[in-house]
């Protein structure tokens, strides 16, 4: 059926997805869409409360709320065409819309990267350089690293982005994925396309590979220092929150990487759908949950937001 889409609409592009398991759509289009809530409710309540409660308001949970901005905007980018797409028989996103939603992934993505290694420079501060504390992390320079995230993300993405729709694709604009990813829109490509597989890969290694070296020699230090606390308080406290985000790391670059790092090979197709499915639905609806589930300090501000409210 998707093949008599009329091919000479070269304004639009047929995102195959998972059109190759038909019987798999009306139950994904259900796990994808409460996957989809729990971080839409989950990162707008984490947000929210660092707001409102002034006890929240330091760097760790500065850069947390920057984090779970991102991980909304991040899901947005990429689920609600999804979910249109499985709900109905037409699987088509503009050109314009493909070009948006390929620039908003990466950037996003590429800032969750670098986001990721200012939140573990902030718990090395914490526990490393505990007297220093307030001094390393200044609000002006929290903000600093946070915009810092943003607009590398947002710089590489135009950069690349443009570099990708630049070549010359075939006139059928079949996308073998449910978003419109590098990967799959270089196999529409009708001229070589090493250069562009080249910079992916200089890309990728650069805002991944280098990303979580420094993010694993900043743990590294945390661990050093953790070995030698006295005070059983203080490590149990050094291990929920960097035990957090350690999972959250885990969680987010081994997908990553298993999508942009490894060679192709004949399924890598139909994995990618999957691995990608896991980056951009799984991982950003553990987050908060991850975050909050275990936290005393958001199980306080809730305590005491309810009671304010109460006493409202």
């Amino acid at each position: 059926m998707l093949m008599k889409k009329n091919a000479s609409f070269e304004d639009f592009f047929i995102l195959l997805g998972f059109s190759n398991w038909p019987h798999l759509e009306v139950v994904l289009f259900v796990v994808i869409l409460i996957f989809y809530l729990i971080p839409l409710i989950g990162n707008l309540f984490i947000i929210i409360l660092s707001y409102l409660d002034s006890h929240l308001h330091t760097p760790m949970y500065f850069f947390l709320s920057n984090l779970s901005f991102l991980d909304l905007c991040y899901t947005t980018s990429s689920i609600p065409q999804l979910l249109v797409n499985l709900w109905g028989p037409e699987k088509t996103i503009s050109y314009a819309g493909c070009t948006v939603q390929l620039y908003f992934v990466l950037a996003l993505g590429t800032a969750e990267c670098v986001l990721l290694v200012v939140m573990s420079y902030d718990r090395y501060a914490a526990v490393c350089r505990p007297l220093h504390y307030t001094v390393l992390m200044h609000p002006r320079f929290c903000r600093l690293l946070a915009a810092a995230s943003w607009v590398s993300g947002f710089t590489t993405s135009a950069l690349h982005s443009s570099f990708t729709f630049w070549i010359p694709l075939r006139r059928h604009r079949l996308v073998d994925h449910f978003f419109c990813e590098v990967p799959a829109l270089l196999r529409l490509s009708c001229v070589d396309t090493h250069a562009n597989k080249l910079t992916l890969m200089v890309m990728s290694s650069i805002f991944v590979l280098i990303p979580l070296i420094l993010i694993l020699t900043s743990y590294g230090a945390i661990a050093r220092a953790v070995l030698s606390m006295q005070s059983t308080t203080g490590l149990q406290k050094v291990l929920r929150t960097c035990g957090a985000h350690l999972m959250v790391v885990s969680l987010f670059f081994i997908p990553v990487m298993c999508m942009y790092l490894q060679p192709p090979s004949e399924n890598s197709q139909d994995q990618g759908k999957f691995i990608a499915l896991f980056y951009t639905v799984v991982t950003p609806s553990l987050n908060p949950l991850i975050y909050t589930l275990r936290n005393k300090d958001v199980r306080g501000a809730v305590k005491r937001l309810m009671g304010w409210e109460w006493g409202m």
